[in-house]
């Protein structure tokens, strides 16, 4: 192995945190070929007919030679296949490890590292919704400590999630047929006066979502409630972060809860 796959090796990992016991910031990779490889899967992944190497290579900034390796290596292993125009592709034992998330996740306990920080920062309750069977699902709450509070969301909860920050964001990123699918079996059934009932506004509700980083619940679900939902790793995973605060509160901290959720994100990551 190259002397700089292992430029991280060196380093104590001791228990992950800073030596006062802080949260560690973003850490950076240890086995950088690792690292570039997992970037391309993920790339073809997100693509929407697969990548050419060169493509690859431009879209990672990645030197055209090493891509050519890295490529040329997974497809050996299995987890990309070279398509129609040398588009690449997820190869079939992509399958294995899509059949054993389910089985392997464990929602609550993988998600609340990213609720107890926001919590923490911001003193709201906060929620981690994802796909789950299907639905847009409520996976896992932390509790807030502000005096004034927000209807809890329960746990579980699947309904209306076009009228939910969380469901918005998780629409709004995912790939056309996935959406179309959801959107075709689930009525914009209205929940307040606020919420978006027309088609057309909410697929534009959805571009501004894509532009800015983030879904906004404005009293859509509840009358007196709002919510602000950002995704996990940019969106490169299933699941969204949440938090919901009555509206006067909501309205007046929104820049304070956008600036902590971004970097409790950032620093539990």
């Amino acid at each position: 192995m190259e002397a700089r796959d292992t430029e991280f090796g060196a380093r104590r990992l001791g228990d992950g945190r800073g030596p006062q016991g802080d949260k560690p910031k973003s850490r950076e990779p240890r086995v950088q070929s690792v690292a570039k490889a997992t970037k391309i899967l993920f790339a073809v992944a997100q693509s929407s007919n697969g990548l050419r190497a060169v493509d690859v290579s431009e879209k990672l900034d990645l030197p055209r030679q090493a891509t050519y390796h890295l490529v040329h290596t997974l497809v050996t292993l299995g987890l990309l296949t070279r398509g129609p125009d040398q588009r690449y592709l997820l190869g079939l034992k992509i399958g294995i490890l899509a059949e054993a998330f389910p089985r392997h996740l464990a929602p609550p306990e993988r998600l609340s590292p990213y609720l107890r920080a926001i919590a923490y920062a911001t003193g709201e309750t906060c929620y981690a919704s994802g796909w789950w069977e299907g639905e847009i699902t409520n996976l896992a709450v932390v509790r807030g400590r502000n005096a004034t509070q927000a209807a809890e969301v329960p746990h579980g909860l699947t309904t209306d999630a076009h009228a939910r920050a969380s469901g918005k964001l998780l629409l709004a990123m995912a790939d056309d047929p996935i959406r179309e699918r959801y959107l075709t079996s689930h009525p914009l059934r209205p929940r307040t006066q606020n919420t978006i009932t027309d088609m057309d506004t909410l697929l534009h509700e959805f571009q501004r979502i894509r532009t800015n980083g983030y879904a906004i619940d404005n009293e859509e679900y509840q009358d007196g409630l709002c919510c602000i939902a950002m995704p996990i790793d940019d969106g490169t995973m299933p699941y969204t972060v949440g938090l919901s605060a009555p509206a006067e509160q909501f309205t007046q901290s929104l820049e304070f809860y956008l600036k902590s959720m971004r970097q409790a994100l950032q620093t539990s990551s």
